[in-house]
């Protein structure tokens, strides 16, 4: 055996000498991160015994949270409807149809949603005459339904581009075999294609989900109760921080929620791949 084969093994692992600086930095942080947890939590539990703010507010809260589930559920039902139009124009070989599947996804995935629910609310509503005489007038008047039609315009783009990559990304050949079987192409869309590309889409939309459910608070702006205008009624009469550090709490743990559910959907669906 050589000298230098001697050194390499009598040489300890990695291992065991001693952790690397990476890691040593990495778990000082989550500690800090695990303080700051249990310091929050320790607060709040401290301020939930006196009862004062949460036996006030509470009810508020669940009527805002309320609210942001059927804004988040309605649009995202919309705007999967309207993605289908629009997922099919991107794809479509006529350029106008093309043309203006392309802008309409650009405009809503290149502008905030901030000011797109600016021009819904306070753009629209400023042709009250015109909507009135159509007798559109009684929608959006409304906040919420205002909030519902710039979300659901919103995500429809994103679920566009979702549908649309998740469609292309399954190989070609498997329309030229469902073709040479006889199949017309709705057939080969639903029976072939589609289950494929759910299992693509599924984190993407799941991601989608999540970024409505957190941009939700914007609608607090344009007078909306939701969880955020509720919490933001709670501060400026009690001008304690806790009604912001509920509410970050309760959108976290919907977000929680949200990403165990689209894994606990896609092990389901993937199940027989993993045979």
């Amino acid at each position: 055996m050589s000298v230098s084969h001697a050194i390499a093994v009598d040489r300890p692992p990695p291992e065991a000498r001693g952790w690397p600086r990476a890691r040593i930095i990495g778990y000082a942080l989550v500690g800090v991160w695990i303080l700051f947890g249990l310091g929050i939590v320790a607060y709040l539990v401290h301020a939930w015994q006196g009862g004062t703010f949460f036996d006030r507010y509470a009810p508020a809260y669940l009527r805002g949270l309320g609210t942001t589930l059927a804004l988040v559920g309605i649009s995202m039902v919309t705007g999967a409807i309207l993605s289908l139009p629009v997922a099919y124009g991107r794809m479509s070989k006529n350029r106008i149809l093309s043309g203006f599947a392309y802008c309409y996804v650009y405009f809503f995935r290149g502008t905030p949603l901030l000011v797109q629910t600016y021009l819904v609310y306070y753009g629209i509503g400023s042709f009250r005459p015109e909507l009135q005489s159509v007798g559109l007038w009684w929608f959006f008047r409304e906040a919420f339904y205002c909030g519902v039609f710039a979300f659901s315009l919103n995500t429809a783009a994103y679920q566009a581009e979702i549908l649309r990559g998740a469609i292309e990304s399954v190989p070609r050949g498997q329309w030229e075999g469902a073709a040479s079987l006889g199949l017309h192409k709705l057939q080969t869309l639903s029976k072939v294609i589609l289950p494929q590309a759910i299992i693509v889409a599924l984190r993407p939309y799941g991601n989608e989900l999540v970024l409505m459910i957190k941009a939700s608070a914007i609608v607090a702006i344009i007078t909306v109760y939701d969880l955020m205008g509720n919490a933001k009624l709670a501060y400026a009469n009690s001008f304690d921080i806790q009604a912001y550090i509920w509410v970050a709490i309760v959108y976290l743990v919907m977000v929680e929620i949200l990403r165990h559910g689209v894994e606990w959907i896609e092990r389901r669906i993937t199940i027989h791949l993993k045979r």
